[in-house]
C-alpha cells in the first residue's frame, strides 16, 4: 500500500475512534443532564403543589382501593407535558378529585402515565427504571409525580442524531483536509525519490532541488547538496585520472627516450652518463609520485594506518623546520615562528603523519616566498591553531576552492598532491586546514586542531 493510502486510512480510522469515543461520551452526559434538570422540575412542581393543597383543603369525591395485582394506579391528573400526578390518602389508597387548579380530564384514566407494570410502592422506592419519581408528603397523604424516562430519551436521541449529522459533516470536512494536507505532504516525497534514482543512475548534474518544508526540506536540501558533492567528486576523480596519467606519463617518456637512446647508441662518452642520471632522477621523480598517490589512497581508505599518540606540535615544527632549512637557505628565505602557548600545542595525532603534512605546508610555502615565513601557534577555548604565513604573489583566486585537491597545483607546483595529502592527514587527526591570501600579500595557510592538554 502507498504511503498516502496509509496515511489516509491511519487518519480516517483514528477519527472514527474519536467520534465514536466522543459520541458516547456524549450521550451518556446528555442523559445525565436531562435527568436532572427533569428531577429539578419535579422537584419544583412537587412544592408548588404541595404548598397549593396545603393551603386549599381538598375535595374528595371517591376512592380507589389499591389492588396488588394492578401495575399503576388510576391516574389523577396530567400536569404538564409528560409529567402525571398521583395523590394517595394515609393507607395509600389512591384518591379520586380535584385538585386546586387542575380538574380531573375525562381521559385521565388512560393518560400516559397508564400503568402497565408495577405498583405505587415500587414507584416510592425508585425500582422502576422506567419512571422518573418525586414523592412529597401531604397533610392528607403523598403527592406523587412521576415522568415516563422514554420521553427523555427520545429528547436526547432527536438531539444526538443532530449532533451525529453535524460530526459526519465535520469529519467529511476534515477527511478532505487530511487528503490535502496528505498531498502537500507527499509530494515532495513523491518527487524526491525521483531525484534519488537519478542519484542511483549516477546523473548528478540533472538533480533538482525540491522545494519543502520542516524535515522534508531538510532532507531535500542534503539531498541536493550531496549530489552536488557527488558531481563535484566525480568530475574531481576523472580529473585525477587524467592528471595522472598525465604526471606519470612524463617521467616514463624521459626514461624511455633516454634509455632507447642509450641502446641504439644515439648518445656517446658523457652524454651517456647525462642520460642515466636523467633516467635516475626521472625513476625517483616516479617512485616519490606513486609513493604519494599510495599515501594518499591509504589516508583515504584504511584506518589501521593512523597510530595517534599524544604529540607536541611544537616539536614537530621545530623538527620540520630543520628539514627545510637547506631549501630556506638556497632562496635565502627568513624563517619567524612564534609559540604562544605556556602548556605547549600538546595533540592527538600520528607523528610521523602530521611531521608530513608540515613538511607538506611548510615546502610549499618555501617555494612561493619572496623574502620571509611566519608561523604563529597559539592555543584558544580547547582549539589549537598554527598559521603559516609567507610574502609571495598568493594564490590565484580560481585555484582556492580547489586548492587541497588532488593534482592541483600553481605556476611552480611540483606534483600537485602536497596539498591534498596533507589535507588528509590533518583530517584524520581531527582537525582542518584552509587557505586564504593576505591582504598585504601572500598566503595564509591555517590549521586547526583539538587540544588534548589537560
Amino acid at each position: 500500500m502507498k504511503l498516502v493510502h496509509q496515511i489516509n486510512v491511519a487518519f480516517v480510522l483514528s477519527l472514527l475512534f474519536v467520534l465514536s469515543i466522543t459520541g458516547v461520551m456524549i450521550h451518556y452526559v446528555l442523559m445525565d443532564h436531562f435527568i436532572g434538570k427533569e428531577q429539578e422540575g419535579l422537584r419544583t412542581l412537587g412544592a408548588t403543589l404541595t404548598a397549593s393543597i396545603e393551603q386549599q383543603p381538598v375535595t374528595a369525591t371517591r376512592a380507589v382501593p389499591m389492588e396488588e395485582s394492578e401495575l399503576f394506579p388510576v391516574s389523577y391528573a396530567t400536569l404538564s407535558s409528560g409529567v402525571q400526578a398521583i395523590v394517595t390518602d394515609q393507607q395509600g389508597n389512591v384518591v379520586s378529585g380535584t385538585l386546586p387548579a387542575a380538574p380531573v380530564q375525562a381521559e385521565a384514566v388512560t393518560g400516559m402515565a397508564a400503568v402497565e407494570a408495577g405498583s405505587l410502592q415500587n414507584l416510592w422506592d425508585g425500582n422502576d427504571p422506567r419512571y422518573l419519581v418525586q414523592v412529597n408528603a401531604l397533610p392528607q397523604g403523598k403527592l406523587t409525580l412521576l415522568t415516563p424516562v422514554s420521553r427523555i430519551k427520545a429528547i436526547e436521541q432527536a438531539l444526538l442524531k443532530r449532533l451525529i449529522l453535524v460530526f459526519a459533516a465535520g469529519a467529511a470536512v476534515m477527511l478532505l483536509f487530511s487528503l490535502f494536507i496528505t498531498r502537500k505532504l507527499i509530494d515532495p516525497l513523491i518527487s524526491l525519490r525521483e531525484e534519488l534514482k537519478k542519484v542511483k543512475n549516477r546523473r548528478f548534474a540533472e538533480v533538482n532541488l525540491i522545494r519543502a518544508g520542516g524535515e522534508i526540506g531538510s532532507v531535500a536540501q542534503t539531498v541536493y547538496e550531496m549530489a552536488g558533492e557527488l558531481h563535484r567528486f566525480n568530475r574531481v576523480q576523472k580529473q585525477f585520472f587524467q592528471n595522472a596519467s598525465h604526471e606519470l606519463k612524463s617521467p616514463l617518456m624521459s626514461i624511455s627516450g633516454y634509455a632507447e637512446g642509450i641502446r641504439d647508441g644515439i648518445f656517446e662518452g658523457e652524454d651517456i652518463r647525462k642520460g642515466l642520471d636523467i633516467i635516475l632522477g626521472e625513476s625517483g621523480r616516479l617512485r616519490d609520485l606513486v609513493g604519494e598517490m599510495t599515501l594518499l589512497a591509504k589516508l583515504d581508505s584504511e584506518e589501521d594506518i593512523f597510530r595517534a599518540v599524544e604529540c607536541d606540535l611544537a616539536e614537530l615544527l621545530t623538527e620540520a623546520v630543520e628539514r627545510v632549512n637547506p631549501l630556506l637557505t638556497v632562496r635565502k628565505l627568513s624563517l619567524h615562528t612564534e609559540i604562544s602557548a605556556d602548556s605547549g600545542l600538546i595533540l592527538r595525532a600520528d607523528r610521523d603523519k602530521l611531521l608530513q603534512a608540515l613538511l607538506n605546508v611548510l615546502s610549499n610555502a618555501a617555494r612561493y616566498a619572496d623574502r620571509r615565513i611566519d608561523i604563529h601557534g597559539y592555543v584558544s577555548k580547547g582549539l589549537i591553531t598554527l598559521k603559516v604565513s609567507d610574502d609571495g604573489p598568493g594564490i590565484p583566486q580560481e585555484l582556492l576552492p580547489s586548492l587541497f585537491h588532488r593534482f592541483v597545483k600553481g605556476k611552480n607546483g611540483d606534483s600537485g598532491l602536497g596539498l591534498a595529502i596533507a589535507r588528509a592527514i590533518v583530517e584524520r587527526c581531527g582537525g582542518s586546514i584552509t587557505a586564504r591570501n593576505c591582504p598585504e600579500g601572500g598566503a595564509i595557510l591555517t590549521f586547526e586542531f583539538p587540544s588534548a592538554a589537560g
